[in-house]
């Protein structure tokens, strides 16, 4: 163990050891912005998609709101022509 020591203590080890422990730490921080933008553009893509079908849930409702009540209404609405 004596020698492992020895050379991770020399000047060209500890130099090489601190670069390798510096692009290893920007290796992961890029790993990890690389995954926060996806985390972010799922995010994104699935609130497009709940506004889509909000959207067209309201425009349900707006129309069922201008049904006719009965049948007697849908045939007179059919007769005006406004069906």
């Amino acid at each position: 163990m004596g020698w492992i020591t020895a050379i991770l203590t020399s000047g060209p080890a500890r130099k090489a050891l601190g670069l390798l422990l510096a692009v290893t730490t920007i290796a992961l921080f890029l790993l990890n912005l690389r995954r926060a933008g996806e985390r972010t553009g799922r995010l994104a893509e699935r609130h497009s998609t709940s506004e889509n079908t909000h959207e067209i849930q309201r425009q349900m409702l707006d129309e069922a709101s201008r049904r006719p009540h009965d049948r007697d209404a849908l045939a007179q609405r059919m007769r005006d022509g406004r069906f």
